[in-house]
């Protein structure tokens, strides 16, 4: 049984104030597949161009994640961004997005895909959201995130989709706009009444929130001595969360196994911010992240 991941992978470039890298692998696919690969298999559903390199496939290969859902335009660039983070990190400026083939997408399942049971749905548009859901039939947990535009400009759209799902991952902001509520409590019992049985709230370096429920979970951020790249962090939240629970195989989590993948998904996303880009990943074993885990139960116990 394998985990689907839909969604972006792209070339970034980035500047922070620990160096600047003029273009490396990311996207939100990426990053979410890499991240869940060391719980669960995976296999992506993504568009990249002809100038996508032959060692960024290897890297993904080298996770045993599935590649037959990796569309290539032999006619087109891959999907790019760019940059710069503030002194402190906690603001980036976009300097350049080139859409190219992601502006394209539309996400097609092989039929080798349609099958398995648990799917994550990456920051893509909602109606593509919808469409991939409807083209698996067996799905025991399925759900993903979204982005203000999305909740700004497409919101009837968005709330139809996310009926669907059992599972949502948003920022605080993002929170507050899709309830209307200025209130981190209130928003999560709004959103709860919109579909998703799951809701977490990323806030950053300030950790996460999970509701479930009538319950919710606080688990803090990871403190990073240097943060090189906060690039993909919150994806790799999301790829450690979806992978932690698709691991376990079981269809009806419990909220012992959230508030784990709620720490799981934190720890994955402390690594990210080590390195540029992926590459903290090139290096990372298990038992790092066992030891990390540990910490974070040491940490926050009492």
């Amino acid at each position: 049984m394998s985990l689907i991941v839909v969604g972006s992978v792209a070339y970034d470039g980035v500047e922070t104030p620990h160096g600047k890298v003029d273009r490396m692998l990311g996207g939100a696919a990426t990053y979410i597949s890499l991240a869940a690969s060391y719980f669960t298999p995976v296999k992506i559903v993504a568009v990249v161009g002809n100038d996508f390199a032959q060692e960024d496939v290897d890297l993904l290969a080298s996770r045993h994640i599935g590649l037959e859902g990796l569309e290539r335009v032999a006619d087109g660039k891959t999907f790019f961004w760019a940059g710069v983070y503030s002194a402190d990190m906690n603001d980036r400026t976009t300097l350049r997005t080139d859409l190219n083939v992601f502006a394209g997408f539309d996400p097609k399942l092989p039929a080798s895909y349609r099958a398995e049971p648990y799917l994550f749905l990456g920051n893509i548009q909602p109606g593509l959201q919808r469409s991939v859901r409807g083209q698996m039939g067996q799905v025991r947990l399925t759900g993903g995130d979204t982005m203000n535009y999305w909740i700004n400009d497409f919101r009837a759209e968005l709330l139809e989709t996310i009926k669907q799902w059992d599972f949502l991952l948003i920022n605080d902001s993002e929170a507050r706009m899709l309830s209307g509520e200025p209130n981190i409590r209130r928003a999560a019992a709004r959103i709860l009444t919109m579909g998703p049985k799951i809701l977490v709230i990323k806030r950053g370096e300030f950790g996460a929130i999970l509701f479930h429920g009538d319950r919710h979970f606080m688990a803090p951020g990871y403190l990073l001595e240097k943060v090189f790249d906060p690039t993909g962090a919150g994806d790799c939240f999301a790829g450690g969360f979806i992978g932690y629970l698709a691991g376990r195989k079981i269809a009806e989590v419990d909220f012992a196994d959230l508030r784990r993948a709620v720490i799981y998904g934190s720890v994955m996303g402390s690594f990210c911010c080590e390195r540029f880009g992926v590459d903290r990943f090139r290096t990372l074993t298990r038992e790092e992240i066992e030891v990390r885990y540990r910490e974070f139960q040491d940490c926050t116990g009492f």
